[in-house]
């Protein structure tokens, strides 16, 4: 079920009814949030809902088990480890088993030695590395002594819970069970900032999302060869913008059907493209993301303590396997691995220009703005291997870098650089700007704010395809 569609709208229509009206009775209120779920996440495969199911018990174990670490430290150990094998046993067997199937049966098979791995592909099931992510925060949270263990019902509500459920954010228990436990009150909720990220993110994902990607990024993907260096250069640019504008959209209406729904969640973006360097666009860029790999990986790696072979170890494997948790595919190997490579370089420099008593960072407007260019170059360069259905694909885009100056560039016109350009730019507006232009439409009358919402909705249908894509990270 998708969320640009009238089929949604239905299904939140009810959903918006039914929370508010049993909010007052708090476990009946959990029970529907959980058979609303449940049936959203069915939409797609009904037999998936069992795997929900089962990474909802493994944690409620795991949890159970990991909270006697004072009482029972290695029972609780046991308990942890165990529960953790079993989530990522699940993840791993859905998304990982064909890829790591087919390259070591390649192996075995150029070594002499036959084809001995069964070559099976299960279907990907939508959203498994998002729950499983969360259901792992939670036992480790529960295990570190930073959250009680939740009830059964307080747990599957909190992993299941649909605005998030199928492309995050990825909410921590900490953020969401205590929201789940208590009474909601509808005093509190902002309803006009709600549907105003929903417009918002409806705009991105149905109308700019959209026409990038079918006028320079699939065109250009699809064929390489066929397009001049300049087509490719606002390609990999396009890919920025259309998957800011499909992610960042999402989060914008997840986030605002939540509240809708008398629940917050976390920001997930803020401004990537204005980043002075890799360091700074991972703070900015799914941020939920990037604060579960810093916490739960890179951290228990060792972070940053330590000499700078250490830290770079840990930067490394932080972001392959970041790279990788994205689709079990080379090239996000590669593109984990680009990024990784480039936080290494900027790690070493900072830690250079501390030693001669300078910044971390260089300053001044100039420099920012050399910075904030190369930054972008670097991370589109990066979403060539993101979005390249194979390492082959995104050589031959680099490629025709090269070779494919002169040639004809139809597909850059006046349009799509607007577009590109507006994107980016408008990272620069001031968030107080934005803040501002939403408290003039919330002060406004009821009947005011239903003919402006109808003007944007009327602009998205007509500017935007017939058909709407799903969102890009629902294949993650």
């Amino acid at each position: 079920m998708l969320f640009p569609t009238i089929d949604f709208a239905i299904f939140f229509l009810v959903a918006f009814v039914a929370c508010w009206l049993l909010n007052p009775y708090p476990t009946a209120w959990k029970l529907a949030v959980i058979a609303l779920s449940y049936f959203f996440y069915s939409w797609w495969d009904w037999r998936f809902v069992f795997l929900l199911l089962a990474a909802t018990v493994l944690a409620h174990l795991g949890g159970q088990g990991a909270a006697r670490r004072r009482a029972a430290p290695r029972a609780a150990r046991v308990w942890l480890i165990a529960s953790l094998v079993g989530l990522l046993g699940l993840l791993g067997y859905f998304k990982y088993y064909g890829f790591f199937a087919v390259n070591v049966d390649n192996v075995l098979h150029g070594l002499g030695a036959g084809r001995l791995v069964p070559l099976v592909q299960p279907t990907l099931p939508v959203a498994i590395s998002f729950f499983t992510f969360m259901a792992i925060s939670y036992v480790v949270d529960v295990y570190r002594g930073r959250l009680e263990p939740a009830r059964p019902v307080d747990l599957a509500a909190y992993l299941c819970f649909f605005p998030h459920l199928i492309a995050g954010p990825i909410v921590r228990g900490e953020e969401l069970l205590p929201q789940i436990r208590r009474r909601r009150d509808p005093a509190e909720v902002d309803f006009s900032w709600a549907i105003w990220l929903v417009m918002a993110g409806l705009f991105k994902k149905v109308v700019i999302s959209s026409y990038v990607s079918t006028a320079i990024v699939q065109p250009v993907f699809s064929a390489p060869s066929a397009h001049s260096a300049l087509e490719v250069v606002f390609a990999g640019w396009g890919y920025g913008v259309q998957i800011y504008c499909d992610f960042s959209g999402y989060t914008d209406i997840a986030i605002g059907l939540a509240l809708l729904l008398g629940v917050r969640f976390p920001v997930n973006f803020d401004a990537p493209y204005t980043a002075r360097n890799l360091q700074d666009f991972w703070r900015r860029w799914h941020i939920t993301l990037s604060r579960w790999l810093r916490d739960y990986l890179y951290i228990p790696l060792g972070g940053n303590r330590g000499s700078d072979g250490l830290v770079i170890r840990n930067i490394m494997i932080t972001m392959v396997l970041g790279g990788l948790w994205h689709g079990a595919n080379w090239t996000f190997v590669i593109w984990g691995a680009l990024h990784g490579v480039g936080q290494c370089v900027g790690h070493l420099r900072r830690r250079r220009r501390i030693a001669r008593g300078l910044p971390a960072v260089a300053q001044g407007a100039w420099r920012a703005g050399w910075q904030r260019f190369w930054t972008f170059q670097f991370v589109c360069l990066g979403w060539i291997f993101f979005n390249a259905s194979s390492f082959s694909n995104a050589w031959a885009l680099l490629s025709r870098l090269v070779t494919g100056w002169g040639a004809g560039s139809g597909l850059v016109t006046p349009l799509l650089v607007l577009v590109v350009a507006g994107v980016i730019g408008a990272q620069f507006v001031p968030a107080g700007s934005l803040v501002r232009l939403q408290r003039v439409f919330s002060e406004q009358r009821a009947a005011v704010q239903a003919a402006i919402l109808g003007l944007v909705l009327l602009g998205i249908t007509t500017l935007g395809p017939s058909g709407v894509a799903p969102f890009i990270y629902y294949r993650f």
